[in-house]
């Protein structure tokens, strides 16, 4: 073999090492990209669960009917308190009159 061949095979060599080596350094560069971006982390799937719905919907009843009774009942102390005020009134202007 000649040197002419053997540096030529010298050349085809180091230009397939150099392509190797920047193959190499690419996959080392998206290592690292991929490293440092954060991963995805899965959501735990929740199993559906009709108790916590039964209770959720009774105390949404019952806050509502307690709500809704003590309405009634200042409405029924705002017409006592208002007949009382009548009633009241009308006893003072017939005292004055009478007086």
């Amino acid at each position: 073999m000649s040197d002419l061949e053997k540096a030529a095979r010298d050349a085809v060599e180091a230009a397939d090492n150099a392509e190797l080596v920047r193959q190499i350094a690419a996959v080392l560069a998206a290592q690292q990209i991929l490293g440092t971006q954060p991963q995805s982390v899965p959501v735990p799937h929740r199993e559906f669960s009709p108790t916590k719905w039964l209770v959720i919907g009774g105390v949404v009843v019952s806050v509502g009917l307690v709500a809704a009774l003590f309405a009634v009942a200042v409405a029924i102390g705002a017409v006592c308190a208002t007949a009382c005020v009548l009633v009241l009134r009308s006893m003072w202007r017939e005292y004055q009159t009478h007086h």
